[in-house]
């Protein structure tokens, strides 16, 4: 009980707020690279995983390829692209080594999702757009993604919680984020500036996952609101029959 009483007072310590490794510096350099990862994952998955599932095609392929960000770990990552990258800082995304590990990290769950999203829509509903004379492009963009827009965000969140619980690999490399006090911590036995950045990053990732629940909810069509459940990436089985079916 000693060291929370001891995390209150780190917490309270205006000195610990401020300058170049204040609180406020390291949370905006941990916010900074997380959205960055994020941003540039859902560019690269989306879209490819949006358009397959649309087709139907393809889908245990790119959820496979996918899915090796998820087996490798993103410290292994980070040990080999430091060596072949090197650990020079980058404006935005701190180190090119951290910023790769995240955005393989946060690929396959927005691959898995957008695609089963997509491929789950029911066929009947598919054929009575086509039946009313809609093109390919406005059943896609009208029908489709509106219905697949709950489990497509239920990827978001999930990529987007474990970036944000992830970046604190930056600091392993000399970058900054919250794993500063982490990393800097242990290093000089410091147990309570361990805590205290865990605390941080613990609250980050639950505000992470709070906001983007709000924003699920608003962009989700409201008449699924009420009526459908929205899966998470656990939800989904390996088995799902959209897979099996591609």
């Amino acid at each position: 009980m000693e060291v929370f009483g001891d995390v209150l007072s780190w917490f309270n310590d205006r000195a610990n707020w401020r300058g170049p490794s204040g609180v406020a510096v390291r949370l905006a350099e941990h916010v900074q690279v997380s959205l960055a990862a994020i941003v540039v994952a859902m560019v690269v998955a989306l879209p490819v995983a949006i358009w397959l599932g649309h087709k139907r095609r393809f889908g245990t392929l790119a959820v496979n390829i996918s899915n090796i960000g998820r087996a490798l770990p993103s410290f292994a990552i980070l040990a080999v692209g430091s060596q072949i990258l090197g650990t020079r800082e980058v404006p935005v995304i701190m180190t090119t080594t951290t910023f790769v590990a995240l955005v393989a990290l946060a690929i396959p769950p927005l691959v898995t999702n957008a695609y089963v999203g997509m491929a789950e829509v029911p066929a009947e509903v598919r054929d009575a757009a086509r039946g009313m004379g809609q093109s390919d492009r406005q059943v896609l963009f009208g029908v489709e993604l509106p219905l697949a827009v709950p489990l497509i965000m239920a990827g978001v969140r999930t990529s987007a919680v474990q970036v944000v619980a992830t970046a604190t690999i930056a600091a392993v490399v000399g970058g900054g984020g919250l794993g500063r006090y982490i990393i800097d911590g242990f290093a000089v036995q410091d147990h309570v500036r361990v805590v205290a950045g865990a605390v941080l990053v613990a609250v980050l990732s639950l505000a992470t996952e709070v906001t983007l629940s709000g924003v699920q909810r608003l962009v989700t069509p409201a008449g699924l609101r009420a009526s459908r459940r929205t899966p998470r990436i656990a939800d989904v089985s390996p088995v799902d029959p959209a897979l099996q079916a591609a």
